[in-house]
């Protein structure tokens, strides 16, 4: 019932170039005392966590502002006071603040929220790999998305996409890095996610790997992948 006038949207940033040691603030109602505001800083990227259900929440952020029960869903921000990540859950075992905090990266909210609300679910159709974070590929200076892992009998699988491994002495190999799907290039997760998100399962689409110094185009019928 509030005028709109009094309704003010927060700006939305991005999480895709956040920084370990980087200023955020945390709002929310913990232990049900509404308009508290926390500070602390970015403590780790890319981590996954499980919720109550047991279902796996990829590539969250990590901080160590205060949250605690009743800041799930509140606003994670950064210091210009943009949104960056939406507040989820925290590691404790007493169930109160141990200084481990996770938030879903704005990112991630901007891709899945239109889905929720034109579908009312989220169907994802995609390649059956596991892939790098974003400050990976900046840490060894490519543009791409370097896969990590390809899933036996995936669609990743057979199209002969290439994961990252190790050889007899402990050397790192990279596999595939992902730069371009269906014609849209592609720099970091989100531009895959956004790309995939354009496919339906069982699509045909044409995906541009690097690996080395060579380039090669393959086609993928994409799979839908487990509501895990």
């Amino acid at each position: 019932e509030a005028p709109k006038d009094k309704l003010i949207p927060l700006s939305v940033g991005s999480s895709s170039d956040l920084l370990v040691g980087q200023k955020v603030f945390a709002i929310g109602n913990p232990f049900g005392l509404d308009q508290t505001l926390t500070t602390g800083i970015i403590s780790g990227l890319g981590r996954e966590i499980k919720s109550r259900s047991g279902r796996p929440i990829q590539d969250v952020i990590q901080t160590d502002a205060a949250i605690n029960p009743g800041n799930s869903g509140g606003p994670l921000l950064d210091s210009a006071g943009r949104l960056i990540g939406v507040n989820t859950a925290i590691y404790s075992p007493s169930g109160a603040y141990a200084g481990i905090g996770f938030a879903v990266p704005a990112d991630t909210v901007n891709r899945i929220v239109p889905q929720l609300i034109r579908n009312g679910e989220v169907k994802r159709a995609g390649l059956g790999i596991s892939i790098s974070t974003d400050q990976v590929a900046r840490k060894l200076g490519f543009k791409g998305v370097l896969v990590l892992d390809v899933a036996p009998g995936s669609a990743a699988a057979a199209a002969g996409l290439v994961g990252t491994e190790a050889d007899p002495g402990g050397q790192w190999i990279l596999g595939d890095i992902i730069v371009g799907v269906g014609g849209t290039p592609v720099e970091t997760r989100t531009d895959l996610f956004r790309a995939l998100d354009r496919y339906g399962v069982g699509d045909k689409v044409e995906v541009d790997l690097e690996r080395g110094s060579k380039r090669r185009t393959t086609e993928v019928i994409l799979q839908e992948l487990p509501s895990r």
